[in-house]
């Protein structure tokens, strides 16, 4: 088996953790760990960021984190899902190499939830002063010509890069596409370049509208990435085992010891060439489906903050409180001790 010594579970509770972070830096200045009702006080008094591709982030982040622990290069493309790669950063002890108040316990997780989109504090989109961010994505569609370039000449990089579907439509992206032609891959297994291996974040809907890579079929959609030269690889949902099973294919298993990992090794009789993953998964998904009798999960009202008035209309305010109380974070953080299990 491909998966033998990934725990499923605890991919899982990663996914619930960090989106908890992303919504706790959306919306709180207080009260982080709902010790108590939230109160209007608790809340930002400028809701700025965006959610809707946060927990797609969140999941293909977490899932190669699982094979190739901090071994790779990740490059995002919707550079405006910045809280969830801050909640990945924050999770693995990333941002308190370059920020000592990113600690963590109450203190540090009260610092990375404040400052926020905020004056002076953290930005709403990736950027230079991000740990190992090369590209800022806030301008769409740059994302994967650059990791290819973080990748010619380092046959000891891979370099995972999440592409938007709202991305995908630009010129910019497409002619990337291109790039796997020029970057060669010897049957030999062997390449003076490092390995790039593509997602595209697949959830349906840009920032008011339907994207129109959503609105191909499977066949449309796999005949135009093949014709580039990639091979197509469908991810449907956040299931783990699902979604390793469809790692699999691309990453060789080697025996280290008596258990077998995942390394970035690649063998030309072991993976598939050019892999280029699809992540079918629902915008907004995990938040709110419906505020006010509009639709924001599955819809692209869930692209920026789903919830527009928490600090002055008190049934959003506990629809707030009922989403975040809903990641259980109490579970996996005490306020004394800090992270209990991540």
């Amino acid at each position: 088996m491909y998966h033998v010594g990934i725990d499923f579970e605890q991919i899982r509770r990663r996914y619930q953790t960090l989106d908890y972070l992303v919504v706790a830096q959306l919306f709180l200045q207080d009260n982080f760990l709902l010790e108590r009702p939230l109160d209007p006080k608790d809340i930002k008094p400028r809701l700025l960021g965006h959610w809707g591709t946060c927990h797609g982030i969140n999941v293909v982040y977490s899932n190669l984190r699982a094979i190739l622990d901090n071994d790779f290069t990740f490059v995002l493309g919707p550079g405006h899902g910045f809280p969830a790669l801050q909640a990945n950063l924050y999770l693995d002890g990333r941002l308190a190499e370059v920020d000592e108040r990113a600690t963590h316990d109450l203190d540090g997780l009260a610092y990375i939830c404040r400052n926020f989109s905020w004056p002076g504090g953290f930005p709403s989109h990736a950027s230079p002063m991000t740990p190992d961010v090369i590209c800022e994505g806030g301008e769409l569609g740059y994302a994967l010509g650059t990791a290819y370039g973080a990748a010619l000449g380092h046959p000891e990089k891979t370099v995972a890069v999440l592409i938007g579907d709202g991305e995908f439509e630009t010129a910019t992206a497409l002619a990337s596409m291109n790039l796997v032609k020029l970057f060669g891959e010897p049957e030999t297994g062997k390449s003076p370049n490092g390995r790039v291996l593509p997602f595209l974040h697949l959830n349906g809907y840009k920032i008011s509208a339907p994207t129109i890579a959503a609105r191909k079929s499977t066949r449309e959609l796999s005949e135009l990435i093949r014709g580039f030269g990639f091979t197509p690889i469908f991810i449907d949902g956040d299931d783990p085992e699902i979604f390793q099973n469809a790692l699999a294919p691309a990453l060789a298993p080697v025996e280290d010891n008596s258990t077998a990992i995942y390394k970035h090794e690649f063998r030309p009789d072991s993976h598939i060439r050019n892999p280029f993953f699809i992540f079918k998964s629902e915008k907004g998904a995990t938040g709110p489906t419906m505020v006010r009798g509009q639709k924001i999960a599955g819809n692209f009202l869930a692209h920026q903050i789903p919830i527009k008035n928490p600090k002055t209309d008190l049934e959003e305010l506990k629809l707030l409180e009922r989403w975040l109380k809903s990641y259980h974070f109490d579970e996996v953080f005490d306020a004394e001790k800090g992270f209990i299990t991540k």
